[in-house]
């Protein structure tokens, strides 16, 4: 007989949430964390009553009613709206591309202005094309949207993003680029987003209530030891580590983020500003007490900012991001194969799976999850 019906490893949502919805079946759960902390990559740190995300901006957004209820039983959310700007050099854009974007760029006043300045940048890279599919990300952006854009918002920031050239990315980063030709800065077109008031945090702790847990726990330092004590695992972090490097180390995208405090009520006026010159390190300064206004924190007279730097992973980093070229696709696919054949171990997640998943996907996944 087992201790538990399923030791956890990772206590992200997805670990979170296949816990929390295994002990509604009656199920037994342990879930451990090598952090110091729950919650993954969307733990928030209380700074003075502002919830500093610590990872990076999260911002829940869904089509799904069912996950959205779902989330919504766990904690409220407020409704927040994200809507980024983009800086390149000192000048302002709204995102996504929409008539503002275009008004700032090149004036145009009407729909039918913004489509016909659109379709005349687009006609120099398709005739370049000569009626071939885009080799690669630049080639695609500029048959999509045309040089302007490509140049002023996506060419420097995607650079910085992936740690290369657009040249060198492939194409279907960027099959298709929200084109919006409405005055409408909503980012995303869920029909439901916001963030949970009083931090994600929250979100975690509802998840895990009644849970055992324990931080500061590496599975690699004593992996036969958590394995004789359930029947099954879920495993959330690197699957290439997971076994051992078998066929070699996968590759990630990692983010540095460098945070201060300022004695100031505002000092962006918006939650995200992205910074699309190549000549700026950064990819984006986040000022997070806009993500909550409804937080009574938001009135105090300091802000919290942090600036993300994208850069390649190395071993004692974070993995965030999986950079899925093809040579990364054929060898997640060994390792793939390997745990198909698993009886006693559930992958699921954003390294388990290399698969970037924004967090609605992953909580969908896990309601359809066999336990």
């Amino acid at each position: 007989m087992y201790k538990y019906d399923y030791i956890i490893v990772g206590s992200g949502l997805f670990g979170a949430t296949f816990a929390y919805l295994a002990k509604q079946q009656g199920k037994k759960c342990l879930v451990i964390d090598k952090r110091p902390h729950l919650g993954g990559n969307i733990y928030c740190e209380d700074f003075e009553g502002l919830h500093v995300h610590k990872y990076g901006a999260h911002i829940f957004h869904t089509s799904n009613k069912e996950v959205w209820d779902f989330v919504n039983s766990l904690v409220p959310f407020n409704r927040y709206t994200n809507s980024p700007v983009a800086n390149y050099k000192g000048e302002l854009y709204n995102l996504p591309f929409n008539m503002n974007t275009f008004y700032q760029m090149w004036k145009v006043k009407t729909p039918a202005e913004a489509v016909a300045k659109i379709e005349e940048q687009k006609k120099e890279a398709l005739a370049a094309l000569k009626g071939r599919e885009p080799a690669n990300l630049e080639e695609q952006a500029l048959s999509l949207v045309g040089r302007d854009i490509y140049e002023k918002l996506i060419k420097g920031y995607t650079e910085k993003q992936w740690g290369r050239k657009c040249t060198e990315l492939p194409a279907f980063i960027i099959k298709r680029l929200p084109v919006r030709l409405t005055f409408d800065n909503n980012y995303f077109n869920d029909a439901y987003q916001g963030i949970p008031i009083g931090g994600y945090n929250k979100l975690i702790d509802s998840l895990l209530n009644g849970i055992e847990t324990k931080t500061n726990t590496d599975f690699f330092e004593n992996r036969s030891h958590w394995e004789s004590l359930a029947d099954k695992i879920v495993f959330t972090g690197k699957i290439d580590e997971f076994y051992d490097y078998k066929f070699g180390k996968l590759e990630y995208r990692t983010v540095r983020f460098e945070t201060e405090t300022l004695k100031e009520q505002n000092h962006q006026g918006n939650a995200v500003i992205n910074y699309t010159e190549a000549e700026v390190p950064y990819t984006r300064i986040i000022e997070h007490k806009h993500f909550e206004p409804e937080n009574p924190a938001y009135a105090k007279d300091f802000t919290v900012l942090s600036k993300e730097y994208s850069t390649e992973w190395k071993d004692g980093m974070e993995p965030f991001y999986p950079v899925n070229d093809e040579k990364n696709t054929e060898l997640y696919k060994k390792y793939k194969s390997l745990a198909d054949n698993e009886t006693n171990v559930i992958f699921g997640g954003r390294l388990a799976e290399y698969k970037y998943y924004d967090m609605d996907d992953v909580i969908e996944k896990v309601l359809k999850q066999t336990l």
